[in-house]
């Protein structure tokens, strides 16, 4: 799969590194010389210098057969742009993007984006968390319709599914592994794949089905 990132910031860095450790084409686009220089030396010519809301920055990345298309700015303005530039030039299959206002999330579904990620509501949920200091689920960002979240849940100590394989947990059609991070590595899960205490689990789960994953991650204790 090919994915365009446009900016390099910290959520953009971080998922041009864990796409590419999971074997992945990327290339993540920053119009910061000295930022693009320096990541240049750590990921390599995945780094581009430009401004992604550019669209012949955009076509020159390669946006006509890339796969997906995340705008990771942290202007709304310019998410906007770099999403509507990639659905009508582009036509790119999937945009998901980065909203730091919550009012302008109608904005981005009216134009088609795909996903968004509300970092107020991340952050609002991360805050109810420590006065629930027993979930286990954070979800991440709602995907378009409403009733299904991408999730991140950590494999608490003495959850039912520690030692288990993800096949012999009879996973209802709602909730769907997607990635686990142990320590430094990052998994793409099969069937055989084994729980571990400690792994931090991404998911797709319906609605219906938040209640019955926290459980499973939860510890017994």
């Amino acid at each position: 799969m090919y994915i365009i990132i446009v900016g390099a910031s910290k959520a953009g860095i971080s998922l041009t590194r864990t796409l590419l450790s999971a074997g992945h084409e990327v290339t993540l686009i920053d119009q910061d010389k000295l930022k693009v220089s320096s990541l240049s030396e750590v990921l390599g010519d995945v780094v581009m210098f430009g401004n992604g809301a550019n669209a012949s920055v955009l076509k020159a990345a390669g946006a006509n057969r890339a796969d997906v298309i995340v705008a990771l700015t942290g202007d709304d303005s310019t998410n906007l742009v770099v999403c509507q530039l990639t659905k009508m030039m582009f036509m790119a299959p999937r945009t998901i993007t980065r909203v730091s206002d919550p009012a302008n999330e109608p904005l981005f579904q009216s134009i088609g984006v795909d996903a968004t990620i509300n970092a107020t509501r991340i952050l609002n949920y991360l805050i109810e968390e420590q006065v629930h200091a027993g979930d286990v689920v954070v979800p991440l960002f709602p995907l378009k319709g409403g009733n299904v979240e991408l999730v991140q849940a950590e494999v608490q100590k003495g959850a039912s599914v520690v030692d288990k394989k993800i096949k012999d947990l009879g996973l209802p059609e709602g909730i769907i592994i997607v990635s686990i991070y142990r320590g430094e590595e990052t998994i793409i899960p099969k069937g055989d794949t084994i729980f571990q205490q400690d792994d931090k689990v991404i998911a797709i789960v319906t609605k219906e089905h938040i209640d019955k994953i926290q459980k499973m991650f939860k510890s017994a204790g």
